[in-house]
């Protein structure tokens, strides 16, 4: 099975309060070399076969419609060999 990742994040004129509640508190907690934080959603998608154009526009369409709100939040499409919880588990390492 193949994974496609959808990260959907506020568009940059779209005020972020989760960010910026963030933002202020990693001074607090001794984390100063941070400018900016941005908070979005990431999906993992586990798709059937191949991944061809044809299922990363398909990918592209759900993203457009369920995944996002288009008119506050972009979005980006890519393909992984292996999820954020396989990665903390050390596979593919």
């Amino acid at each position: 099975m193949a994974r496609v990742v959808v990260d959907v994040m506020p568009k940059p004129e779209i005020l972020d309060p989760q960010g910026k509640a963030v933002l202020g508190a990693l001074p607090r907690l001794g984390f100063d070399l941070v400018t900016d934080v941005r908070q979005g959603k990431r999906f993992e998608l586990q798709v059937e076969g191949e991944i061809t154009d044809a299922v990363l526009a398909e990918i592209e369409r759900v993203a457009g419609t369920l995944l996002s709100n288009p008119v506050i939040e972009d979005f980006e499409v890519h393909v992984e060999e292996h999820s954020v919880a396989e990665v903390a588990r050390g596979v593919g390492r």
